[in-house]
């Protein structure tokens, strides 16, 4: 039976694209990608983690969450009669009340015909959000259904995030559209996989949508009676793309959403947050361009709304990725990241790796230069090289077009401290 406290896999999916796109510049797994991947990127993963609204919830889905119909719907069971009042200090009332198993009822009475195995939910009122996941199984294969919901900020970067299709050079996946709707919001379908370095042949299906109020709706589905560690069940997940854009876009979703009880207010006591502001992606890849050999073109950029940036380049020998990430906060894990490198008369790590590529390209190597600048910011710049354009793909030259030496020079260019 699953837990319905253990973390929610909506937010590890979240998460994940993340990971995605530091997988790349992480090169050694015991340092960079435990200390790195974790701790380099929890700022991102702070601002990300806002989106899910604190919901969490079980290894079952991908998503949590909730779906519902209306009251006078006639596949819509009962719902609880009582309102949820929202806490001190709210501004609103919520104006109805799901439980976890009224959230199971609606989802099960809005898939079509089939068998259920393993739920588990929470309602509207729960501390950590609503959710409701269960197995599901049309007789093709058992399948784990996941939904979630959540309030974000309308136009904000966190929407933009969250609907942009991923970068191919970042992720893999196989379809991927992202539309406004008539009545404004916005809707993104996504065909992908579970694990970016295709190790397993687990395919992930999504849906989100995103009123022009700030509600979040999220659907997710697989091939696999669970999300990670169950033997892939079926060829492809239950849901067409059409399916998944009739329950993602379901009128009472809002209505769910409405019910969540507000955040309540931090006290006035609280001690104001001294992060540093996250360095701007465009910012990165401007300076990593402007930092490149004269001899290379440029045939494409990309990256990522914050710290993450990358360039494809061709010195007429084929072409080759150059991605970087540059962070704030480093100086706790540089024990770990650094404990092999060098430090220079200046204070600053280096750390120099070269090994094979951590994605589904055969033949694939990465050469990483990972530096930390002395002080209490923890300031870091990691660059990587590979002998391929795409990490998802074949290589497609020797080596990569640069040395580890103009890898190191660019990491360690002062230009890097204006973004400091």
């Amino acid at each position: 039976m699953l837990e319905n406290e253990r973390q929610d896999p909506f937010e590890d999916r979240l998460g994940t694209a993340l990971r995605d796109a530091g997988d790349g510049f992480e090169a050694d797994r015991a340092a960079l990608v435990t200390a790195g991947r974790a701790r380099g990127r929890r700022a991102l993963l702070r601002r990300r983690a806002a989106v899910v609204g604190g919901v969490a919830g079980v290894a079952l889905a991908g998503v949590g969450g909730v779906l519902v119909l209306p009251a006078d719907h006639p596949a819509g069971p009962e719902r609880s009669g009582t309102a949820s009042a929202a806490s001190a200090g709210d501004a609103t009332t919520a104006a109805a009340s799901f439980t976890g198993d009224d959230l199971l009822r609606e989802l099960k009475g809005l898939l079509p015909p089939g068998t259920y195995g393993e739920e588990s939910a929470r309602g509207a009122d729960h501390q950590l959000g609503p959710t409701a996941q269960l197995v599901y199984d049309d007789g093709a294969g058992a399948a784990a259904i996941g939904m979630g919901f959540a309030r974000v900020e309308p136009g904000s970067a966190q929407v933009r995030e969250l609907m942009a299709c991923p970068d191919h050079n970042i992720t893999p996946y196989d379809d991927c559209s992202s539309d406004r709707l008539p009545d404004g919001s916005l809707l993104k379908l996504y065909q992908g996989y579970e694990y970016p370095d295709l190790r397993v042949d687990t395919k992930r299906w999504t849906a989100d949508l995103v009123t022009a109020e700030g509600q979040h709706v999220s659907v997710s589905e697989w091939n696999s009676p669970a999300e990670k560690g169950a033997p892939v069940s079926r060829e492809e997940p239950p849901l067409s793309t059409e399916r998944l854009r009739e329950l993602v876009t379901a009128g009472v979703w809002r209505e769910v959403v409405d019910a969540v009880p507000k955040s309540r207010k931090p006290p006035r006591s609280a001690a104001p947050r001294t992060e540093r502001p996250e360095v701007s992606g465009k910012s990165v890849g401007d300076t990593l361009a402007a930092l490149l050999p004269r001899k290379l073109d440029v045939v494409s950029r990309g990256g990522q709304e914050s710290e993450y940036a990358y360039v494809v380049v061709d010195d007429g020998r084929g072409r080759s990725l150059v991605q970087i990430n540059v962070q704030h906060g480093m100086a706790d894990v540089a024990g770990q990241l650094y404990a092999d490198g060098e430090t220079l008369p200046d204070g600053t790590r280096v750390a120099t790796r070269q090994g094979p590529g951590e994605k589904a390209g055969s033949g694939v190597v990465m050469w990483t230069v990972d530096t930390l600048r002395p002080g209490p910011e923890g300031f870091r710049v990691v660059i990587s090289a590979f002998n391929t354009g795409d990490q998802n793909k074949d290589t497609t030259r020797d080596a990569p077009a640069l040395t580890v030496e103009q890898l190191r020079t660019i990491a360690l260019s002062g230009e890097w401290d204006r973004l400091r």
